[in-house]
C-alpha cells in the first residue's frame, strides 16, 4: 500500500486512468488545433475528438442527439447558464435544503433580480420526499433545481419522483449531477430530467476544467438564452449568436485537450460499467461507515446506508475540529481528505453541522479495501490520542 491514501474524490477524482492521460498528451502533442475552426486536417481532428466526447456523454445518459450535450468550463458554469437563462423577475424557483453553492449562489443572485425561491426541507440525514418539493410549487414556478446526491454526506435525492411531478406541471427540472454522473446510473428520459449539469473531473474521471449541460430531448432550447456569446466558427458572416445546437452555447476556443481526456474517461467508465463502479463503491462506503461508527466519539452524517448514498462520508470527532482532523490525518497518517463546509453551507445547516463543518472521506473507483481500513485506523488513532 502506498504511503498516501487519497480520500478526496468528491472534490476531484484521482488518479486519472492512463487512457485519460494519454488522450490529453496526444491532443497537446499531435493535434493542438482549435476544433470547429480553420478546416485543415488538425482542426478537423480536433473537432472529431470533441464530437466523440459529446457522443460518449450522450450515450451515457441515454440521449440520441449528441448536439444536445453542451460543453462548458465546468458544472458550475452549466448551472449558471440554466438558472440565469430560465428565471426572470417575478418568477419563482424551488430548490432543496441540500444544495451546493454552485446552485445557491446563482439563485441568490436571481433573488436580487426579483426572483423568489422556496427551499424544500430535508431530513437531518439529508433525505427528503418529492412531496416536500410539491408543497412549494406556485403558479409562477418556472424551475425546480435539485442535486442528485449531496457532496457533503452522499445522500441521494428522489430525482425521478421530483421529475415526474415537474413533468406533470410543465416545469423544467435542473439536476446537479456533479457527484453522480459516472458512478451512479442515470437516464434523462427515465429520470424525467430536462437539464442535467455535470462535472467532468469527478465520477467521470476526466480532467479539471471540463463539464457541461445536457438538454433533454423534450426541452425547447429556444427559451434558454446563451450565457456567453462570441465566435463559434459558424455563422461567421453574422454578428448574432447562432441559434442552433450546440453552437448557441459554445462561444470561444474550447478546452480541446480537456475534452479529449473527458472523452477517453467516459469511454473508460462505459467499458468498466457504471453499475460495476457503483457496486464496488457501495461496498467501500459501507465498510467506511461501519468502521467509523465503531470509533468512540465519532459521529457519521447521512443515512448510514451505502445503498442510499454515494461514496461520500462526512464525520466529526468529539473534541476535535474538522480542520484539525484533516491536518492530522494528512501529516501523521498520509490520509488526504477535505474539512469544513465543502462549499455547501445550506446542506450543513440541514445536517446540523454548521458552522464548523465536518471531515469528509470520499473513496473512489481505484480505492482499495485496505486503504479504507487504514483510513479508519488513522481516525481511531486520532480519536484515542490525547
Amino acid at each position: 500500500m502506498n504511503d498516501m491514501i487519497y480520500m478526496d474524490n468528491a472534490a476531484t477524482s484521482w488518479p486519472k486512468p492512463e487512457c485519460v492521460q494519454d488522450a490529453v498528451l496526444h491532443y497537446l502533442r499531435d493535434v493542438g488545433a482549435n476544433p470547429g475552426r480553420s478546416g485543415h486536417r488538425l482542426a478537423n481532428e480536433g473537432e472529431r475528438i470533441r464530437f466523440g466526447a459529446r457522443e460518449a456523454i450522450a450515450e451515457l445518459v441515454g440521449m440520441r442527439d449528441p448536439t444536445r450535450v453542451i460543453f462548458a468550463l465546468n458544472g458550475t458554469t452549466a448551472i449558471n447558464l440554466a438558472i440565469a437563462g430560465l428565471l426572470a423577475p417575478g418568477d419563482h424557483a424551488v430548490a432543496t435544503g441540500m444544495e451546493h453553492n454552485a446552485v445557491m449562489r446563482p439563485l441568490r443572485a436571481a433573488v436580487q433580480r426579483g426572483v423568489s425561491i422556496g427551499l424544500a426541507r430535508c431530513r437531518p440525514d439529508g433525505s427528503m420526499d418529492a412531496a416536500a418539493v410539491e408543497a412549494l410549487l406556485e403558479e409562477n414556478t418556472r424551475l425546480i433545481v435539485a442535486n442528485h446526491a449531496s457532496n457533503v454526506c452522499g445522500t441521494v435525492l428522489p430525482i425521478r419522483e421530483i421529475g415526474e411531478l415537474a413533468r406533470e406541471r410543465g416545469i423544467p427540472l435542473l439536476v446537479d449531477a456533479a457527484q453522480t454522473l459516472g458512478c451512479w446510473p442515470l437516464d434523462l428520459e427515465s429520470d424525467r430530467i430536462d437539464l442535467l449539469a455535470f462535472s467532468g473531473h469527478k465520477g467521470l474521471l476526466g480532467p479539471g476544467g471540463t463539464g457541461g449541460l445536457v438538454l433533454g430531448e423534450g426541452f425547447d432550447h429556444s427559451v434558454l438564452p446563451p450565457l456567453v456569446r462570441g465566435g463559434t466558427g459558424s455563422w461567421s458572416e453574422r454578428e448574432e449568436q447562432p441559434d442552433f445546437l450546440p453552437d448557441r452555447y459554445e462561444a470561444g476556443t474550447p478546452n480541446g485537450s480537456g475534452l479529449a481526456g473527458l472523452g477517453a474517461a467516459v469511454r473508460y467508465v462505459q467499458e468498466r460499467g457504471v453499475e460495476v463502479i457503483r457496486e464496488r463503491e457501495r461496498g467501500l462506503t459501507q465498510r467506511l461507515i461501519d468502521g467509523l461508527l465503531a470509533i468512540p466519539g465519532a459521529r457519521v452524517q447521512g443515512t448510514l446506508q451505502a445503498e442510499r448514498q454515494t461514496a461520500v462520508v462526512s464525520f466529526t470527532l468529539e473534541g476535535r475540529s474538522a480542520s484539525e482532523i484533516a491536518f492530522a490525518l494528512d501529516e501523521e497518517h498520509g490520509v488526504l481528505c477535505r474539512p469544513g463546509l465543502h462549499c455547501a453551507p445550506r446542506a450543513h445547516r440541514t445536517l446540523g453541522t454548521a458552522p464548523e463543518g465536518t471531515a469528509r472521506l470520499s473513496p473512489g473507483p481505484f480505492t482499495a479495501e485496505e486503504e479504507v481500513d487504514a483510513a479508519v485506523a488513522a481516525v481511531r488513532a486520532l480519536a484515542e490520542s490525547p
